[in-house]
């Protein structure tokens, strides 16, 4: 399976539909997957979220439906799927930065285009991995607010922070982790490092008992970690069929090994 041409052939779906609800199931069987798997490797290869996507993508053509018409505000808002013509206009002017009540013919607007992604690249990378089962744990951490763009820098500087302050008096980190801002995990909102043992002022975290999948790698280094989680996002998931649970990814961190953690069904 090609990843990039179905990744097409799902934003092809979307295009036809900006005027519809987009149902999400229908997005993730493009690509083999359930929704929560289809919205991690849409945002990690386009960089986006696709909530975000959709949403530009609608707000695009509604400027461009203000401007060549005379449509009153409430159309042009229920038409691109918004409940009210206040919650629409307050998206319209973050986006276009004027309100639609003031598009005219001298109006200056913006555009997001369709993303179209080149169906040429190639995936050679093999990856090897264990399916393993996990009691529950109960961990207790401490996190850093954060967003999908900032964490590569944010989680290293957490970790060696927490390292410095807490290795004296309880060794080694044990585990990292990522919170995101709704079921569905588009967006990461916190990154937490972990401890298996109670420490005064740390939140406890409970993680379910799962399968997962584990894969080893020899360091324990912040980019050698993320090279890791996006090669399992763009090369490893779209071709495997696993379906991911909707519970945190861990970094397991021993004997100068970090375990790469994914929880599935």
């Amino acid at each position: 399976m090609n990843i990039y041409k179905c990744l097409n052939e799902l934003t092809s779906y979307i295009e036809e539909n900006l005027e519809s609800k987009i149902d999400y199931n229908v997005l993730a069987r493009f690509l083999g997957v359930n929704t929560y798997t289809m919205q991690r490797i849409f945002s990690l290869i386009a960089g986006l979220s696709l909530a975000e996507y959709i949403r530009k993508r609608r707000l695009s053509n509604a400027g461009f439906d203000l401007y060549k018409t005379h449509d009153k505000v409430m159309d042009i808002a229920i038409k691109y799927q918004y409940d009210n013509a206040t919650s629409f206009s307050r998206a319209f002017e973050s986006f276009h930065g004027i309100k639609p009540s003031q598009v005219n013919k001298l109006s200056t607007l913006k555009i997001f285009p369709r993303i179209i992604f080149d169906e040429n690249i190639a995936i050679t990378n093999e990856l090897e991995y264990e399916i393993i089962e996990l009691n529950e744990l109960n961990l207790y951490g401490i996190g850093v607010t954060t967003n999908n763009n900032d964490i590569k820098i944010d989680a290293p500087k957490l970790f060696k922070s927490i390292e410095a302050k807490y290795y004296s008096k309880y060794g080694n980190i044990n585990y990292g982790l990522i919170a995101y801002n709704n079921n569905m995990r588009e967006e990461c909102v916190s990154y937490y490092v972990a401890y298996d043992k109670p420490i005064k002022g740390f939140e406890q975290i409970n993680i379910p008992a799962s399968k997962w999948l584990k894969f080893s790698i020899n360091s324990q280094d912040a980019k050698d970690i993320q090279e890791m989680s996006e090669n399992f996002y763009l090369e490893f998931l779209p071709s495997c069929k696993y379906n991911l649970r909707e519970i945190p990814e861990l970094e397991y961190y021993h004997d100068g090994i970090t375990d790469f953690l994914v929880p599935i069904y």
